[in-house]
């Protein structure tokens, strides 16, 4: 494999992860206003999301439930995974290059952005 077979397949995970996630938001986005725009909205309070949509099995499991605020959340945790499988992509891109320092380096960058995404949960 070549850098420029890399390169174009790592762009071509990024943009097919950023356009998948958009139109699974869009899409869930409008069915959402279409299903609750009559609903009364009160400023005075705050509201979370409900406990389920907290986790990514929640988040799944809501969503094959075709609840669309779930389904808005999954695409959003796509769009949160598009640079990680990026990250892990080109690991194996430099594995498979020969290219040891790369491959640990990306390692790291792996591991860091997996252990800050879940802290934040």
């Amino acid at each position: 494999m070549t850098d420029e077979e890399l390169e174009s397949i790592i762009s071509n995970l990024l943009r097919a992860g950023v356009i998948t996630s958009a139109m699974i938001v869009l899409l869930a986005g409008v069915v959402f206003l279409i299903q609750h725009h009559a609903e009364p909205v009160t400023y005075a309070t705050f509201h979370l999301e409900r406990s389920n949509l907290r986790t990514l099995t929640g988040i799944i499991r809501s969503a094959m439930r075709l609840r669309t605020d779930a389904i808005i959340q999954l695409g959003l945790v796509l769009l949160i995974a598009t640079p990680i499988a990026r990250v892990a992509f080109a690991a194996l891109g430099f594995y498979f290059e020969g290219d040891r320092l790369y491959v640990v380096v990306s390692l790291i960058v792996l591991v860091i952005l997996t252990f800050s995404i879940m802290r934040a949960i």
